[in-house]
């Protein structure tokens, strides 16, 4: 794809962000054609947000999706309830993940992070909730490279409290119950999408650092969702449980 259309395209998606409401798909014209050029579109969005990317969602390659791979803007990472939230039907829509905060540099290299380096450089596992909320109002007939291009429909990311011994614990299987008011909203025998969320953080570090970003400490890496998406009410208390590791609390408002 040429870059003049992959400026256009990256233009279309910013206008979208900007005016804060999902709308057309790409023009035909403009939708890439697969991931590398998909990549470039994400790429050239980020350059022109001018904003610091402050995490990352990620999964492992499959063949439904080649590379899963999106940054997280850092004016949309909320460690503080309220969190606002652009809504979807009138509800919030969430993804109940682990993610790691980054205490050290993954920094740009030519030979294979190990897990073990992987580990090293992670500060802290934190229970979260990833902020669903695509620039599509029709997602459901988007090809992959669109999606991916648009950040795999991040909006966004609330971060709950960490877990010092996450990693000691089982985690390719967690209880996740939803409650809210007084009332269980959600229950679910989740299970991670990977097997396990260490193994799409290893993938992550070693895909930036061979493309030159790296990863970086202070940020944060969401590794994929235990149970699908999950559409919770506004205004209400809800309180997320991820089984034996713990719980955050938080209430999602409409962003204004």
């Amino acid at each position: 794809m040429p870059a003049a259309t992959i400026e256009s395209a990256a233009l279309f998606l910013v206008a979208a962000r900007r005016a804060r409401r999902a709308g057309a798909r790409l023009p035909e014209s403009l939708r890439p054609p697969d991931v590398e050029t998909a990549l470039a579109i994400q790429q050239r969005v980020t350059e022109l947000l001018r904003l610091p990317i402050g995490g990352w969602k990620c999964s492992l390659p499959a063949a439904d999706r080649p590379v899963a791979v999106a940054p997280i803007y850092a004016p949309t990472i909320c460690e503080r309830s309220p969190c606002a939230i652009l809504p979807i039907g009138g509800m919030a829509r969430v993804e109940p993940e682990i993610a790691f905060a980054m205490a050290h540099d993954l920094p740009q290299r030519t030979s294979p992070y190990t897990e073990a380096e992987v580990l090293d450089a992670v500060g802290e596992p934190r229970l979260v909730l990833e902020l669903i909320g695509p620039r599509y109002a029709d997602p459901g007939v988007l090809t992959f490279p669109e999606v991916l291009a648009d950040a795999i429909n991040n909006q966004g990311l609330y971060v709950g409290p960490p877990v010092i011994d996450a990693l000691q614990q089982r985690l390719d299987e967690l209880a996740i119950v939803i409650e809210g008011g007084g009332t269980r909203l959600h229950a679910v025998q989740g299970r991670h999408g990977d097997g396990h969320p260490l193994k799409p953080l290893v993938w992550l570090a070693n895909f930036l650092a061979t493309r030159g970003e790296g990863l970086r400490a202070g940020q944060i890496v969401t590794t994929g969702s235990y149970c699908g998406v999950i559409d919770v009410p506004l205004n209400k208390a809800l309180t997320v449980n991820f089984g034996t590791l713990g719980k955050l609390s938080v209430e999602f408002n409409a962003a204004a």
